[in-house]
């Protein structure tokens, strides 16, 4: 949920999927004070090839809805995985927020 507005962040891990120089990615949402929550990929770019944030979102104007194009981009070697290979989105999401100095405020 970003405002208003649902976003799945598989629909815009699919819509990377499509850049040319995109290996693997995965999207997560941080919190935010005015939005709820703002968009987060990290990306693991094909070897051998350089991809900046700025490409990132260029690729995006245009082709997705201006509030599905993830705030923070940040490119990784790998994810934090389990020992049985699977994703762990809530430790992408913990190092974002510490990264960004954001706490979440617990409620009742």
């Amino acid at each position: 949920m970003r405002g208003d507005e649902n976003v799945y962040p598989r629909e815009i891990e699919e819509f990377l999927y499509r850049h040319p120089k995109v290996q693997d990615v995965q999207v997560v949402g941080v919190p935010d004070q005015r939005f709820g929550e703002e968009l987060c990929a990290w990306i693991v770019v094909k070897p051998g090839q350089q991809l900046d944030e700025d490409e990132v979102r260029a690729f995006c104007k245009g082709r997705i809805a201006h509030y599905k194009v993830p705030r923070y981009i940040r490119f990784v070697a790998e994810f934090p995985m389990t020992v049985t290979g699977k994703i762990q989105k809530f430790r992408i999401r913990d190092a974002m927020k510490e990264e960004l100095g954001i706490s979440e405020q617990k409620t009742a």
